[in-house]
């Protein structure tokens, strides 16, 4: 079975970041083998829209079977209100709050960012995955891009 992973906006950028290539060009090599699947969503679509040209080709690179494609609904402009109301994240984070809140709702198999002031965070993932049990949602597991390696045997 092919795990479903959401991709934040961070790690389509960390394809070109010296500090994160290094574990992001494996997963999307992993995804362009139809190891893994991204659930792909029309928030990361609006935040890309003002990435660099190379970070959209990289998108728009992607084999169309490896994508399953989200709409922003309001199930999740609820579910990630309350994020920001149980203080899990500060207003500011809203926008991360819908990727998680979108990853919940789709039953992504995780959520993969590279940010870890909002999203991959012990202290955030809690405070999600307690809004989620809250609320009668599944818990999301939340990693890098790193956790993801596959490592020969």
């Amino acid at each position: 079975m092919i795990q479903r992973i959401y991709i934040d906006t961070s790690v389509f950028g960390g394809f070109f970041d010296v500090e994160f290539e290094e574990f992001t060009k494996p997963l999307f090599a992993r995804i362009r083998n139809n190891d893994l699947k991204i659930v792909y969503s029309s928030v990361t679509e609006d935040e890309l829209d003002n990435a660099p040209e190379r970070v959209k080709e990289l998108v728009r690179s992607l084999p169309a079977e490896s994508i399953e494609f989200v709409e922003l609904q309001e199930n999740a402009i609820e579910l990630a209100t309350m994020y920001i109301k149980e203080n899990v994240v500060g207003k500011t984070s809203f926008d991360d709050c819908l990727h998680i809140a979108l990853a919940t709702i789709h039953k992504a198999d995780y959520l993969v960012s590279w940010n870890f002031k909002h999203i991959v965070n012990v202290e955030r993932i809690r405070g999600y995955n307690s809004v989620n049990i809250k609320l009668g949602y599944s818990t999301i597991d939340i990693r890098s891009p790193r956790e993801l390696m596959k490592y020969e045997e």
